[in-house]
């Protein structure tokens, strides 16, 4: 099956740099982004003091969108939040306070001011939360305005229940209910800020197509749904998890330089699909990195990792990533750009070194750090560390109270006892 050809810059862009998944009304979009502006929305859920690299795509969708001369809408979960997104889950989701959801909220927003234009501008990004209109809703008003348009036996058939059901897991009925919620946001969005469009992830497919037909059978205004491939790496794991937890976009979550050095270590087959989802970088010059081998793709892993860095942190915190990186990963040295970890010094000296490498964060276990030293993916001051039990001592501190751990090539701190 051959590729549609869009007229607008908006869908070409979303095309080319391989963003589209699926789209429900494709001919009617192109000629809505060709002709006008078109306003569009995704959803997101306040779980966290911080979104990861797992929501980076939708970020930049919104993103392309307003490059491409259109409206996005950021909508913060403050209502969606207190049921739940069950798509992906085998289990409920912990219900958290009002006070929780209102800190992580607006421990989040900043985020998306790296990353759009906010004002009140035409194609001006606006921020909303959900929990103006969900929580205003009487329980019966809602199911006589809404209930009606939706039937259990399509429901069902939606994979974010189905798959769930299969797996012989428990769906409460507040989780049953978040597609409704998803469904009225974009009711909602197109009747108080002419919203035609929700983009989402592959998975939210079912939510989106449900909002797509609320507008459409209810207002009978045109509406839209775009989604996303599912994103995970070459070897299939999920994109934003690694070993050591989520890569939080917050900089008080996850440190510049290791933002940096998850984009640095990206798998050589991901590079290029990585470039042209997650940075501005031409297309030509994502093909000449793409086409590098052997180990010039490294040069390919480190523009990847400038890119994405300079986008979130700035040029600044990139190029300390970046040196910091490279002194202490391809000269030995030390840098004080490096993650430092602070721990009180009475469990540092006289301590076993698989203990403290754990009490750093570099492994999870004592147990795996001393597998680590016996395969001689343990350093201490860049010396080999083959035995977990070895004692820090006094004498590995450096003159600028720190010294220099490393777990395996890709994990590196300063540890400073205090």
């Amino acid at each position: 099956m051959t590729d549609p050809v869009f007229k607008s810059d908006f869908l070409k862009t979303m095309q080319a740099r391989g963003y589209i998944h699926q789209i429900t009304h494709p001919v009617e979009l192109d000629a809505a982004a060709t002709t006008g502006v078109v306003t569009g929305y995704i959803g997101f859920d306040v779980t966290a003091p911080s979104l990861h690299v797992g929501h980076l795509i939708q970020i930049m969708l919104l993103r392309r969108l307003q490059q491409a001369g259109h409206k996005p809408i950021v909508i913060m979960g403050g209502g969606t939040t207190k049921v739940g997104d069950p798509t992906g889950k085998d289990a409920s989701r912990p219900h958290l306070t009002d006070e929780t959801i209102a800190a992580n909220m607006a421990s989040i927003k900043g985020t998306f001011e790296k990353f759009l234009t906010f004002g009140d501008g035409p194609t001006d990004a606006i921020m909303v939360d959900n929990d103006a209109w969900l929580s205003s809703y009487g329980y019966i008003q809602f199911l006589r305005d809404y209930g009606t348009h939706f039937t259990v036996n399509r429901m069902l058939a939606f994979d974010s229940v189905k798959l769930r059901l299969e797996r012989e897991q428990p769906m409460t009925f507040l989780e049953f209910n978040y597609m409704l919620m998803q469904s009225v946001d974009f009711l909602e969005l197109n009747r108080r800020y002419g919203c035609t469009l929700q983009m989402g992830g592959s998975d939210q497919w079912g939510n989106i197509v449900s909002g797509v037909d609320l507008v459409r059978r209810v207002d009978h205004k045109a509406a839209f749904g775009l989604t996303t491939p599912l994103l995970t790496t070459a070897s299939g794991a999920k994109m934003g998890k690694t070993v050591g937890g989520a890569v939080w976009l917050n900089a008080d979550a996850l440190s510049p330089f290791d933002y940096w050095q998850y984009w640095r270590n990206t798998e050589d087959s991901d590079v290029g699909r990585f470039m042209r989802l997650f940075t501005e970088l031409p297309l030509e010059d994502v093909a000449r990195y793409e086409a590098l081998e052997g180990a010039a793709i490294n040069d390919a892993k480190k523009a990847l990792a400038d890119a994405t860095t300079t986008m979130l942190h700035g040029a600044d915190a990139a190029a300390h990533a970046r040196g910091a990186a490279e002194a202490a990963f391809e000269q030995g040295k030390l840098s004080i750009d490096l993650p430092t970890v602070d721990l009180p010094r009475n469990e540092v000296i006289g301590a076993m070194i698989a203990a403290v490498t754990t009490k750093a964060g570099l492994t999870t276990s004592n147990g795996e750090a001393r597998r680590l030293a016996q395969g001689g993916g343990l350093r201490l001051n860049d010396a080999v560390i083959a035995d977990g039990a070895q004692l820090v001592t006094e004498a590995d501190v450096n003159a600028d109270g720190v010294f220099k751990l490393a777990a395996g090539k890709k994990k590196i701190v300063l540890v400073r006892p205090i």
